[in-house]
């Protein structure tokens, strides 16, 4: 197998992760946003995935079968709003209401934790894939 195949694999797999972490970390912080500069409450975003074809030099059959991950981009999830009741809050409606994200810190909690293992599994994929190119060349040594 082509050391820098796998190489672009895991590497594509890091961004992917490191994508999706920024998206959480960006859901997480603006939990309780009530303005936003487009209007309205802050929505929750996701990060979109897909599978990008590996563009090396094997064989046809081994090149369909290998994928490398791509972001296609980061939109916004269409779940409502939550309306809490708070009269004090500045941006309280005229029955006292304000429109929050809805976003569930469990959920972007867990995902995140899910993010890391990810991350730490593409770690190891390349850390494995660099400890074996670095033993064949020294199967070359003698």
């Amino acid at each position: 197998m082509d050391f820098l195949a796998a190489f672009r694999i895991c590497g594509s797999g890091l961004a992917a992760q490191r994508a999706k972490m920024d998206v959480i970390v960006s859901n997480l912080a603006n939990v309780n946003t009530t303005r936003t500069s487009e209007g309205g409450p802050y929505k929750r975003k996701v990060a979109v995935f897909s599978a990008k074809p590996l563009e090396t030099n094997f064989d046809d059959d081994l090149t369909e079968a290998l994928r490398m991950v791509r972001v296609d981009g980061v939109v916004e999830d269409n779940k409502n709003i939550k309306m809490v009741f708070d009269p004090n809050h500045p941006d309280a409606d005229e029955n006292g209401f304000v429109s929050l994200p809805d976003i569930n810190t469990i959920v972007e909690m867990s995902d995140m934790i899910m993010v890391n293992r990810a991350y730490e599994a593409c770690v190891t994929a390349f850390d494995s894939t660099k400890n074996m190119a670095v033993k064949a060349l020294e199967l070359g040594k003698y």
